[in-house]
């Protein structure tokens, strides 16, 4: 074991930059949803206005996903990380100057948006995939998927204090100083483009188009992209949109920091858990059951008004299911496809995802603005997770023994 982890050394300068771009590229834009009731007050938009840009920053994040992906082939990776941090720290400064709703939609959802294709789990996990021997490779997905949560446990409680004693302007350009840092991690994640990628295997074609049609001709591949929608609608209607219904629930503001807070860390132990766990048990059985219980504790805690303890109880829970899923995505698609495309055709499967968060994001607050509670929009979110769930567990225990790996 001692030699696995220092064959790992030459890698570190890589893993670290990727961990760190990771870890502010999701904590950051996983907290904006500390700032809604003020900045939608402030600015005079509704709920629906703010979940726009949300959702936006979405759907700009999933379509442009596939591109840097196979740009990232073409052109390196480091040009692209590089780009999209400095596109990240303008979208905070739009964001924190903004004074309109397309103000808000432009920097909280198109520049963050774009950002997020070339600084996020995509990017960030074909990076560290590249350097390490397939041994450790599982395992240290789920190292830097967990370092994608650490943002989370820092920026949330940042925020909030700076939001309850300067405001949510002075909040936003915090995180913009916060985000300075992703500047030299995406420079050092970069130098992953001097390891050479290894051949593609021959049934996948050394072109994005071909690559792209074995994808969508493998059912496997595909149940997993529709599951996946259910991950992203159910993820990012959470970090919209609980600071909110704790709000109207009469809970006290810092709960939800501290909730996004707890989320971060036990996203830690959940990430290196299932990092590990995927080297060893099935992938795609791993993943149904992510679903399933998260749905579980979806209906649990929204069954009940919310307590502290409740609060923090099933932010633990959601924590540790949250960012699990991304070594097992990426892991699953290298052990399939190769390293080669890896970040693209993560980025086809993520588009689902995408498209899953606008419909939590938006979705939840247009069925709130409507119907005056988050009931409706609660059950909905549960009852596609059990489907998703079960569907994911069940093909894949159906189609276990069919699926060939390819050596990358």
């Amino acid at each position: 074991m001692s030699s696995r982890f220092q064959s790992l050394k030459p890698a570190l300068p890589i893993l670290i930059g990727a961990s760190l771009m990771l870890t502010f590229a999701m904590g950051l834009r996983q907290s904006l949803g500390i700032f809604m009731p003020d900045l939608t007050k402030d600015i005079g938009i509704s709920v629906s206005d703010f979940t726009l840009a949300i959702a936006v920053q979405n759907l700009m994040w999933g379509f442009l996903q596939p591109m840097a992906g196979a740009l990232a082939v073409r052109w390196g990776m480091r040009p692209l990380m590089l780009g999209g941090s400095v596109l990240y720290l303008l979208g905070l400064i739009v964001l924190a100057t903004a004074h309109s709703t397309v103000a808000v939609v432009i920097g909280a959802g198109l520049f963050i948006g774009t950002s997020m294709a070339c600084t996020g789990p995509a990017l960030a996990m074909a990076a560290a995939s590249r350097p390490v021997s397939v041994a450790m490779r599982s395992a240290v997905l789920g190292a830097v998927s967990a370092a994608g949560s650490l943002g989370a446990l820092l920026s949330a409680p940042i925020g909030q204090a700076l939001n309850q004693s300067q405001g949510w302007r002075v909040a936003v350009f915090g995180f913009a100083v916060i985000a300075l840092i992703m500047l030299p991690a995406a420079w050092y994640a970069g130098k992953v483009d001097k390891v050479a990628l290894p051949p593609s295997p021959g049934k996948i074609g050394d072109s994005a188009g071909a690559a792209f049609g074995s994808a969508v001709r493998h059912v496997p591949f595909m149940v997993l992209t529709m599951a996946y929608f259910v991950c992203g609608m159910q993820l990012i209607f959470l970090t919209t949109h609980l600071p909110s219904y704790l709000q109207i629930c009469g809970m006290d503001p810092m709960l939800s920091a501290q909730a996004l807070g707890v989320i971060g860390g036990f996203n830690v132990l959940g990430s290196l858990f299932f990092g590990w766990a995927g080297g060893r048990w099935n992938k795609l059985v791993l993943l149904g059951g992510i679903y399933f219980f998260r749905s579980l504790a979806l209906l649990w805690y929204f069954a009940t008004l919310p307590t502290p303890g409740g609060t923090l109880v099933f932010a633990a829970v959601m924590g540790f299911l949250w960012l699990g899923v991304g070594p097992l995505v990426a892991g699953w698609i290298t052990d399939v496809f190769g390293l080669r495309w890896q970040a693209m055709l993560g980025g086809v499967a993520f588009v689902s995802h995408q498209i899953g968060s606008f419909v939590g994001a938006f979705g939840g607050g247009v069925l709130y603005d409507m119907l005056g509670s988050y009931n409706t929009a609660v059950h909905v979110g549960v009852a596609t997770g059990l489907a998703a769930g079960i569907v994911q567990i069940g093909f894949a225990l159906h189609r276990s023994s069919r699926v060939q790996l390819v050596p990358s």
